[in-house]
């Protein structure tokens, strides 16, 4: 069994291969459908959004003895100041969170004294604030707007910097592919959507497109002179990309998800429903999505736009017709495993093959 780097060394020199690219009808055909079931399920289920986006009034009780949500729901139903269940949120060991409606500056005061008196505490560990519906929407549409800005300048950038607009649309479908499998999450696991979900939508993005580019370098390398031979595809090139960074990939997204998610287990359980998992949830599974992205289906799309292309389809048939030949012409041997640009190491030729300083005579 060889380790995981004699794994590497044997992907990167083409030893060995894992046909991910020639498999691209599947891997397209499931990222299709992982889009449409994640913006299927945030349009049935909706998604679980923070005051912030909604507006309403919120309630922070300090030094509290019981937690528990029903108690909260209880005290808050009894003043009938609100209509339908409140959001509560236990904050670290001995706090509560409650979130309403909307309430007048009276409604305010009654609920504060309301919660103080149930809880047996002072009216000065209640806290209060208020955020209306028009601060909600524009919270809103200025997290769209990010969104869209993001997007557009990705497919600028891209396109400038590779001179290719089928890298930059690659790119651009393995990130909503990233987006929807992160909403998709959010929206089974109803956790909260909050300013700080959108910043870390924005980060996975970025992490994911750097994954994207680090691949479409070496696609770009390896496929600078695809046309002037006739012994590969570009297919097989740019599997041979994916391949040779395959290992690369893998190691960075394990050293992010490790921070990462202690951040996540620490927000979830130490510190309670709510602190640090609306940020940490969306960077663990945008950074998963985005490293299977970038690997499966960035370079997949890749191909399939460039082979809407006649030249590529005529280097394509070129390429077989010289493989027919050189088979028919030498029908004794069996076709070898193809093999696209192996690694050989080199070897110390000997003192006597190496320069030698000429002899001045002074």
């Amino acid at each position: 069994m060889m380790s995981f780097a004699q794994w590497g060394n044997a992907l990167y020199s083409g030893d060995k291969s894992y046909r991910v690219v020639p498999n691209r009808k599947r891997f397209v055909g499931l990222a299709a459908a992982v889009i449409v079931i994640g913006f299927a399920l945030v349009a049935i289920m909706g998604l679980n959004r923070s005051i912030e986006f909604t507006g309403g009034s919120q309630f922070d009780v300090a030094h509290v003895s019981d937690q528990s949500e029903s108690f909260a729901s209880h005290t808050v139903s009894s003043t009938g100041l609100v209509e339908g269940a409140p959001k509560v949120t236990r904050v670290g060991s001995d706090s509560v969170r409650i979130q309403t409606t909307s309430l007048d500056s009276a409604q305010t005061a009654q609920m504060r004294e309301a919660l103080a008196s149930a809880y047996g505490v002072d009216t000065s560990e209640v806290q209060s604030s208020s955020i209306g519906p028009s601060w909600g929407s524009s919270v809103t549409t200025k997290a769209a707007q990010s969104l869209a800005i993001f997007m557009a300048l990705v497919a600028l950038l891209m396109t400038a910097y590779f001179r290719s607009w089928r890298m930059a649309a690659s790119a651009l479908l393995a990130l909503v592919h990233d987006i929807a499998v992160t909403v998709g999450v959010f929206a089974i696991l109803q956790v909260e959507v909050s300013p700080a979900t959108v910043i870390g939508f924005l980060t996975i993005l970025g992490y994911s497109l750097y994954d994207t580019v680090v691949v479409f370098d070496k696609v770009r390398e390896l496929t600078a002179d695809v046309y002037d031979q006739k012994h590969y595809t570009f297919v097989e090139y740019v599997n041979l990309a994916v391949n040779q960074t395959m290992v690369r990939s893998i190691n960075t997204s394990v050293v992010a998800l490790l921070p990462v998610g202690s951040i996540l287990i620490i927000g979830s359980v130490a510190l309670g429903p709510g602190t640090l998992v609306d940020i940490s949830l969306a960077l663990f599974i945008g950074m998963i999505a985005g490293t299977y992205s970038s690997i499966f289906i960035a370079s997949p799309l890749l191909v399939t736009f460039q082979e809407l292309s006649s030249k590529t389809r005529e280097h394509n048939a070129a390429v077989e017709r010289e493989r027919a030949s050189r088979h028919t012409t030498d029908k004794a041997s069996s076709p070898k495993a193809l093999k696209v640009a192996p690694i050989k190491p080199g070897k110390r030729l000997g003192n006597e093959n190496q320069p030698h300083r000429k002899k001045t005579h002074r």
